[in-house]
């Protein structure tokens, strides 16, 4: 495992580049997110996303979400309509996931046969530029074995999956804290799906 110590606030792009080389090669890249340590793969590659799954132990009945560069990279892998788009707007780059009909060219192993994928614009700028090194977004699990603590520090990452992954970026302690909010949109009414670092009050709000 190669460990790439970067400013989480000016990314080197050098240790960025390293990173996204790992991933195009269908390797894992454990990274630092706005609020915990995420794992990221290639999601349209169903080698990766599978040994993603292994690694983490994760049941395959549970979908994995995405993190983007930005708005229009995220529309790459999923449809948005009106409503999806003005929570984007409203809430990215920040803590809100937001659930969208997937992509063709994702991979299947992915959505947990949903027909959907969540995804979102982390505030950090190493999760933003590792997805826009890649020209994708890159997946968003957290950086942990099923059912065990999620890691906020690279030391923990480290500790734990260090020996499974081909490389970490390392951008200090993240923020921690409640995970991302989740909404679905369904007969074009806002869902929650999981409540998080967003309130639901605010969610409804920046729609009216």
């Amino acid at each position: 495992m190669i460990r790439l110590r970067v400013d989480p606030a000016a990314p080197d792009p050098r240790a960025i580049a390293a990173a996204v080389d790992v991933l195009r090669d269908g390797g894992i890249v454990a990274y630092p997110t706005d609020t915990l340590y995420g794992l990221a793969v290639d999601p349209r590659r169903d080698d990766a996303v599978q040994r993603l799954f292994e690694v983490k132990a994760r049941d395959r009945a549970s979908a994995v979400a995405l993190i983007a560069a930005d708005v229009a990279q995220a529309q790459e892998a999923g449809t948005f309509g009106v409503g999806e788009l003005a929570l984007a707007r409203s809430f990215w780059p920040g803590p809100l996931t937001i659930v969208v009909p997937v992509a063709e060219q994702l991979s299947r192993w992915l959505t947990a046969g949903l027909g959907t994928v969540g995804v979102r614009v982390p505030a950090h700028a190493a999760a933003r530029a590792l997805a826009a090194g890649m020209g994708y977004c890159v997946t968003a699990t957290s950086a942990n074995l099923t059912g065990q603590p999620p890691a906020r520090t690279a030391d923990e990452v480290h500790a734990t999956l260090g020996g499974y992954i081909e490389a970490l970026v390392d951008g200090g302690a993240a923020p921690g804290g409640l995970p991302s909010t989740i909404v679905e949109f369904a007969d074009g009414r806002p869902v929650l799906r999981r409540s998080g670092a967003v309130a639901w009050d605010r969610v409804l709000e920046s729609l009216q």
